[in-house]
């Protein structure tokens, strides 16, 4: 492209690249806390949401009575994250502020138990051996259980994730989630859009049907996507709904999200197996759900259809 037809793509870009990327999180290790200045608000808003959403929760006397005396007597709860994933794991433009759907969640599950919190921001790939290993409490990170995790862990179901579609603001070609038959719709390389949820999409409703499959465009990230969606190159994107609705919320009228979702599952907090803390915490988390603040924290990152009723025990996603 010419850079005079590359002005608008490269502004959209550029945002993209700070709402999905990793927003200048810290190193490994670092323990950061909630800060109680408040920006902004409302559901889908873009604001960053630095405020304390436990301000004000009282301890939840059943979950209280759950906690292990140790536990109780140290007062703090520590959780593992890895703030680089908005909208759900994030660290504000300060970079000393973790926000986020998971942090808020966190806030809420201490405040529920009385407890202090204490939020500890490692990779990811390191969550689960610092679990084992007792260096952290629980985890909230938008984790699935599989067959291998639940053997290591606790995991208790707090809300759902999905695939879903993304398309320019408008809705232009009037597509939806089952009208994508002969439609260009971009994956991210190696994501589970590309390797599972597409193909059974076009099978389902178009070759089985008679009609042209869908015509997968296999992409390095989500960013060369939603660029390619901006310059009309795709019709569609199909990835994580978390992120592309923070996109949506980042660039106001440069993209909205088909409903239905491809696909939903639900993901869990986790806990070393056979955790002590694993009663208390499954109650605080139920406490939460059926309390309006549940419905606070979906609503103020743009999650308001993903919630659940019951904070279960987890079961294998795979």
């Amino acid at each position: 492209m010419r850079v005079s037809r590359n002005v608008s793509v490269t502004i959209v870009t550029s945002a993209l690249a700070l709402a999905l990327a990793a927003c200048g999180a810290s190193g490994t290790g670092q323990n950061v806390g909630a800060k109680s200045t408040k920006q902004g608000g409302g559901s889908g808003s873009s604001a960053e949401h630095t405020d304390d959403i436990s301000v004000g929760v009282k301890p939840d006397a059943k979950a209280v009575k759950l906690l292990p005396a140790a536990v109780k007597a140290k007062g703090t709860l520590s959780a593992a994250m890895d703030l680089t994933s908005p909208p759900t794991t994030f660290m504000a433009s300060d970079n000393k502020t973790p926000i986020g759907f998971n942090p808020d969640m966190a806030r809420l599950i201490a405040a529920k138990l009385g407890l202090k919190l204490q939020i500890n921001n490692i990779k990811f790939d390191t969550i689960i051996t610092g679990l084992q290993a007792n260096r952290y409490d629980f985890t909230a990170s938008t984790m699935g259980a599989t067959k291998d995790r639940l053997k290591v862990l606790d995991m208790v179901d707090y809300f759902k994730a999905g695939t879903g579609v993304s398309v320019p603001y408008g809705n232009p070609q009037k597509l939806t989630t089952h009208t994508l038959c002969g439609h260009r719709v971009a994956v991210q390389s190696g994501s589970t859009a590309e390797l599972q949820w597409l193909p059974q999409l076009s099978k389902q409703d178009c070759t089985s049907k008679g009609k042209p499959a869908i015509k997968a465009v296999t992409l390095p990230s989500v960013n060369d996507a939603l660029t390619q969606l901006v310059s009309k190159r795709i019709d569609a994107v199909m990835y994580d709904f978390t992120g592309l609705q923070w996109a949506a919320t980042q660039q106001p009228k440069t993209f909205e999200v088909l409903k239905p979702l491809v696909a939903t599952k639900t993901v869990a907090v986790a806990l070393k197996k056979d955790s002590p803390l694993t009663p208390a915490v499954q109650a605080a988390i139920q406490s939460i759900i059926d309390s309006p603040k549940y419905a606070e924290a979906l609503g103020r990152w743009g999650f308001d259809d993903l919630g659940i009723k019951t904070a279960a025990m987890a079961v294998p996603q795979d």
